[in-house]
């Protein structure tokens, strides 16, 4: 710097000098002055012109040798080009790191821009979505034209809903699993995995079930009509009599085991569409109380409670079948003259149906696995007491059906309470419902 000071000192001494000769042999100062700034703003341009010509083309190469001030401005940019050249370099590095490594993943990666405009994708994505590299800039909707995945594009709570699964564009027996996280102001990333495998064990899996199931149907009928017939007459010997009874119990255990898998097949491989029936919660609910107080036989005392009376839209079987399975496990699990209460309400997040009971609780261990089918908290006693354990997994199917959530609070030996969440969108109340008929349970 010291340097640098020095040089351009040295520059205006001469120019100075020059001048002062000037004057002294033409005597005119003036013109001395004169002639010493235009030499002084000639230089000026001239590192100027010589700086320009530099960025003009491109900076390339090392910036021009010079002293003084000019040269230290030089050796700056020519500093900083260099450092800006060696981020560049590491930044390309990382991208091509970047890329490399997403085009190695079996996974689908499409990164959008303005919305769902396609911006980049990798080799799997390309492939999946049958994607080229003339269709940059345009809309992912354009070539995944699914309805289901246009909606959930254009909702505005994508990063908090489950991964849509869809056939592929062009290729119906390949399934596409398609998950989008949105980041920054308006971009968005979407996951693409091919879970064609998965979803055909399923199928079968949903197929072997609702064949078996549907088989042994009538199996069942003819030996517990046989059974029936054999109880019902003299021809049975008295020591007959414990045996065949315990015969029609298991089969009629075994008639209830295939009726929900077969319910559970039905809702798993039927459209999502939950219905659109107007079910009167209060109806509903004094129909489940009913069959609960039945199948109780008086031993529990079975309380109504419905703050605001509003009616579900939805599916009138399937809903009665949600709400009669969580009161029947309310009953099933709880002691003599204990108290179980329904209540319904409503807020700003929806309607709320829950069941509270004073039974054996759960421990909070086992609450996570509760709608996993034939999953038991006390496998002995679930029998006992007829279960078949699938009554929490129906539950769990039809909130989905009908876009809803279950909630368990329980502490054991002091109770439980289920609460099924209903979205704002399935409540409708009186007011809103005008003079169209309300269809109950």
């Amino acid at each position: 710097m010291l340097d640098r000071s020095i040089g351009e000192f040295s520059r205006f001494v001469i120019i100075a000098l020059g001048c002062t000769i000037l004057g002294f042999t033409s005597g005119n100062w003036s013109l001395a002055l004169i002639a010493g700034l235009a030499a002084y703003l000639l230089s000026v341009l001239w590192q100027q012109q010589r700086f320009n010509r530099w960025l003009a083309n491109g900076r390339r190469g090392p910036a021009p040798t010079s002293f003084g001030i000019w040269g230290e401005i030089y050796d700056d940019f020519y500093r900083m080009q260099r450092r800006h050249r060696r981020e560049k370099q590491k930044l390309h590095a990382m991208l091509r790191r970047v890329q490399d490594s997403t085009s190695a993943l079996r996974e689908g990666i499409v990164a959008l821009e303005n919305g769902d405009h396609l911006a980049w994708w990798n080799p799997a994505a390309g492939e999946l979505l049958g994607l080229q590299a003339s269709d940059s800039g345009q809309s992912l909707v354009n070539f995944v034209r699914d309805p289901n995945f246009v909606s959930y594009m254009h909702s505005e709570d994508t990063d908090s809903r489950e991964p849509l699964t869809l056939p592929a564009p062009g290729n119906e027996a390949l399934h596409l699993q398609l998950e989008v996280t949105r980041y920054g102001k308006d971009e968005a990333l979407v996951i693409v995995r091919d879970i064609t495998r998965l979803h055909n064990l399923e199928q079968m899996r949903r197929d072997f079930v609702a064949n078996v199931s549907h088989e042994l149907r009538t199996p069942l009928t003819v030996i517990a009509g046989y059974l029936e017939t054999l109880q019902g007459s003299d021809m049975a010997p008295p020591a007959w009599q414990r045996p065949l009874a315990q015969m029609e119990e298991q089969a009629a255990r075994m008639t209830t085991l295939v009726n929900d898998l077969l319910l559970l097949a039905r809702l798993e491989t039927s459209e999502r569409t939950g219905g659109d029936m107007l079910i009167d919660v209060q109806e509903l609910m004094e129909r489940v109380a009913r069959e609960a107080r039945s199948f109780s036989g008086g031993r529990h005392q079975i309380e109504v409670e419905n703050e605001i009376p509003c009616c579900i839209r939805g599916d009138a079987s399937e809903l009665h079948s949600a709400f009669a399975n969580l009161v029947l496990n309310a009953v099933k699990y709880s002691p003599d003259e204990g108290a179980i209460k329904l209540r319904w309400w409503q807020d700003n997040w929806g309607g709320h149906f829950s069941v509270e009971d004073r039974g054996i609780g759960i421990d909070p261990l086992h609450i996570p696995r509760l709608t996993e089918r034939f999953y038991r908290v006390d496998p002995g006693r679930s029998r006992d007491s007829g279960g078949t354990g699938l009554g929490l997994a129906i539950v769990k199917h039809v909130l989905i059906r009908h876009g809803g959530e279950m909630s368990v609070e329980s502490t054991p030996t002091q109770g439980s309470t289920f609460t099924l969440h209903f979205p704002v969108k399935k409540v409708v109340s009186k007011v809103e419902q005008g003079p169209e008929v309300t269809v109950g349970a």
